[in-house]
């Protein structure tokens, strides 16, 4: 008789996929990277990415080994009334700053950011499109244009 249901992934799937996504979040920057492109990367369906990590800032933030999911982290920071969140952005990241691997993931973040274009270029789309346009679509809050001063001296925004 065969066993009923879904067959067990392999082992070292989860491990590819983040793996992968760290390369094609490297080459690509965060938005032009597709969770389509990470899974042909890793040599998995697309499903199985949003199975094991709901999304793909889900998945930088796994890229970066943080303890907390950043989804979540965002979500509870627009959750708070406008005046508020800014407290909120704050203690979540010293609460993340507090753990010795929150803090491995964001000196590596800023570090690497600092030292390379294509990563600097990576986290300011992160932040705009995952944290500020959240906060922003959230809550109608309306922000100037936003430029960003990469290590180069290029003014990108």
């Amino acid at each position: 008789m065969t066993p009923r249901g879904r067959r067990p992934g392999e082992p070292g799937t989860k491990g590819r996929i983040v793996e992968s996504a760290r390369e094609e979040f490297a080459a690509q920057g965060y938005d032009a990277t597709s969770l389509r492109a990470v899974a042909r990367r890793a040599g998995v369906d697309p499903a199985l990415i949003r199975h094991y990590f709901g999304g793909k800032s889900a998945l930088f933030g796994e890229t970066l080994a943080m303890p907390v999911r950043l989804d979540d982290a965002v979500a509870a920071i627009i959750t708070q009334p406008p005046e508020d969140m800014g407290k909120a952005a704050v203690r979540m990241f010293l609460t993340v700053w507090d753990t010795a691997t929150g803090r491995t993931g964001f000196a590596l973040l800023v570090r690497g950011a600092m030292s390379q274009v294509s990563a600097a270029r990576m986290l300011r789309e992160f932040l705009i499109r995952e944290v500020i346009g959240r906060v922003v679509r959230g809550h109608r809050v309306v922000l100037p244009h936003l430029s960003v001063t990469v290590p180069t001296g290029q003014v990108v925004g």
